[in-house]
């Protein structure tokens, strides 16, 4: 009998069930919501990247129907070809006002951006300076580059100094450098030292790559992402990519930063030239989404309001909410196994926050990872509150 190559599938999958390390999907029953229902039950969502609430907006559905109606549900191509519609350049312009940059390229995603745009910037003859802690997508975009890659301890900027002073050593030297980094992490919630980054890379004349998915609508003015927070330019960050996936409510990635960046990663990026583009009612959407940030800057401030009550309430109780200093909050529970535990007390209990486990992160680090959203009430966040209370007493975590 011919042996099955497919067995392995099956192995696999097995030894990460008996480890605890498998994703238990849910079914979302309707809008990504602060009571949402979940496998037929009402919880209180607590692990959505929907940070404002505009996934189920008025105005972000008005305009998907609005657009429906005027361009169809499909562009039928990709934007280089007969795909390139006049609410996708809308967008980039709209975006590219909002972030205060020159110009802005909108992606299919925000793993299309990293995957497609970094392989083009840096190749062989080049270095690549990445912090230890950066997402997968980054990480699969280094890995598709010929250049030389060199790791810096996690936000740590005097060791990211070590690594360019050693650079300047090298023989023949670098022709390009590339410093990458997310903005945001979204396992600890801390923030990248970017105007320190900036500082330390001036002398040596390195690009400058921040991955701001979880800083957008979140960090700045109004939601401008961290460019914005430091006060910094586009002179300074020479690529700040960005989603509509997260606190924009819909989906999709982009990156901000000069006309040249434009039309270089447009003509480059195969993630973006073999792919087909966003439908209408996205873009229209995504257009809306960035009216409300500039006009109802309740949902930011709210966001930040929730936040800090939670984490303080958190704290309070005795949980170790790690290094956060955004909207994400990991509440540290140690072994992946009671994590897992936690999250299902939880649910029962009427919250839906999921548990953070190894290889995800490090063993002993497994966490649950609370994302907080603007649109939770008092009564919401109480709710929560207390059932993390209850389970935390019932499984000895505080």
């Amino acid at each position: 009998m011919t042996r099955d190559p497919t067995a392995f599938l099956k192995s696999e999958y097995e030894e990460l069930v008996k480890q605890a390390l498998d994703w238990r999907l849910r079914e979302l029953q309707g809008p990504s919501s602060p009571r949402a229902i979940v496998d037929g039950k009402e919880v209180i969502m607590l692990c959505s990247n929907n940070y404002l609430g505009l996934s189920n907006h008025p105005k972000l559905k008005q305009a998907a129907i609005d657009a429906i109606k005027s361009h169809g549900v499909g562009s039928g191509s990709v934007r280089p070809i007969a795909g390139n519609m006049d609410l996708h350049e809308e967008l980039e312009r709209r975006l590219a006002k909002f972030k205060g940059a020159e110009a802005s390229l909108v992606y299919q995603t925000g793993f299309a951006a990293n995957a497609g745009l970094i392989p083009q910037l840096v190749g062989k003859g080049d270095l690549i300076i990445s912090d230890e802690l950066n997402h997968g997508s980054i990480i699969d975009g280094v890995r598709l580059t010929r250049a030389e890659r060199a790791i810096f301890k996690h936000t740590d900027v005097p060791d990211l100094g070590r690594v360019l002073d050693e650079a300047k050593k090298h023989k023949p030297a670098y022709n390009r450098i590339l410093i990458i980094t997310d903005g945001v992490f979204s396992m600890d919630g801390d923030i990248a030292p970017l105007d320190q980054i900036v500082k330390m890379s001036n002398p040596h004349g390195a690009m400058i790559y921040v991955d701001d998915a979880h800083g957008e609508a979140v960090l700045g003015k109004g939601g401008r992402g961290i460019v914005s927070h430091f006060n910094l330019t586009h002179r300074d960050v020479h690529v700040e990519m960005g989603t509509f996936s997260k606190a924009f409510g819909v989906v999709g990635g982009h990156i901000s930063g000069s006309e040249y960046l434009r039309k270089f990663a447009y003509n480059k990026s195969r993630t973006w030239l073999l792919s087909g583009s966003h439908p209408p009612p996205v873009a229209a959407a995504c257009i809306a989404a960035i009216d409300i940030l500039e006009t109802e800057p309740k949902h930011v401030e709210n966001l930040w309001k929730n936040r800090e009550y939670f984490i303080k309430s958190m704290q309070d109780f005795g949980f170790n909410t790690g290094m956060s200093e955004t909207p994400i909050i990991p509440v540290m529970i140690g072994e992946s196994d009671d994590a897992q535990k936690f999250s299902v007390r939880l649910f029962e209990e009427g919250v839906f926050a999921l548990p953070i486990v190894y290889p995800m992160v490090a063993r002993g680090q497994a966490r649950i990872r609370v994302i907080m959203n603007s649109a939770l009430t008092m009564e919401d966040l109480n709710s929560a509150i207390t059932a993390f209370e209850k389970v935390g007493k019932e499984l000895n975590i505080i």
